[in-house]
């Protein structure tokens, strides 16, 4: 009883939360940031944070600094998958800043957080992710919407390039190429090792971001969009929605729920499903 009591007490809370998100639509650079009612350690999405942030950066150190040459290719493979899920953690870290979850209690040590993901991942900028991240919350699936596709070519292909080049730049790729020759004359680090554990990783994550969190999430049902975020969730369970792209793919909960962190949208979900 006491359970179900502090379930609907939760789910209530994260509900008045949305409503005031829909009632201003105000951008996180500009706004209070949201307590998340369920968590009592304000400290734990910061916690979650810097260990991703660590784990990339000793497993990146790590591949790195091996003898490709003497190693087989199923490991090789097994460490490529793994860095590109590492990387993958970045972006949600960065994703999860936006949204001012981090660090609730201190808007600048959650952006200083996000800003550090963003800029170790790929050069991003954290600011100017979170303007285009809002237009994408406040208008999904839209022309205005960033993220979606340009309305004709729905492949995809063809929506990967133009969810890419919405966010690339030149000033960006001259950067990590210099960043590339900078590291691999200085400190020696073969070429093969910066390609298969830190340049096909990033591209690779990219793409698995943009499968679960926005393909498929955002494609139009035959029917047509049947909600007012235009999303939908997948159906997987909890220890594949976390490999698969870090539970991006309870998409429709995220967008009912933006100030939820990633880790608490398997409840959200579940208490959405009502399953116990």
């Amino acid at each position: 009883m006491l359970r179900f009591v502090t379930l609907q007490i939760f789910t209530t809370t994260l509900r008045l939360s949305k409503r005031m998100i829909e009632l201003d639509h105000v951008p996180l650079l500009q706004a209070e940031s949201t307590r998340i009612a369920r968590s009592e350690d304000t400290n734990y999405g910061l916690l979650v944070a810097l260990s991703i942030l660590a784990i990339w950066a000793i497993s990146l150190i790590f591949l790195v600094s091996l003898d490709v040459d003497k190693l087989p290719v199923y490991w090789i493979v097994s460490a490529m998958i793994w860095q590109t899920f590492v990387y993958t953690g970045l972006f949600v870290t960065t994703h999860d800043a936006m949204h001012g979850v981090i660090f609730p209690k201190n808007r600048k040590i959650n952006n200083f957080v996000g800003s550090v993901a963003a800029l170790v991942y790929a050069l991003f900028s954290f600011k100017k992710l979170s303007e285009k991240h809002w237009q994408h919350h406040n208008h999904p699936a839209s022309e205005l919407d960033p993220d979606y596709h340009d309305g004709n070519h729905k492949n995809f292909f063809a929506w990967y390039w133009q969810f890419t080049t919405e966010y690339w730049s030149w000033t960006r790729l001259l950067g990590l190429m210099a960043i590339f020759n900078l590291v691999t004359h200085t400190l020696h680090i073969p070429d093969a090792n910066l390609t298969l554990f830190w340049v096909i990783p990033s591209i690779l994550s990219s793409v698995q971001l943009f499968y679960f969190g926005s393909f498929l999430p955002h494609k139009e049902p035959k029917e047509g969009y049947t909600n007012a975020c235009r999303a939908k969730s997948n159906q997987l369970p909890v220890f594949w929605s976390f490999i698969t792209c870090y539970h991006f793919g309870y998409h429709q909960e995220h967008h009912e729920y933006p100030h939820v962190p990633w880790w608490q949208l398997p409840e959200i979900y579940k208490l959405n499903k009502g399953i116990s």
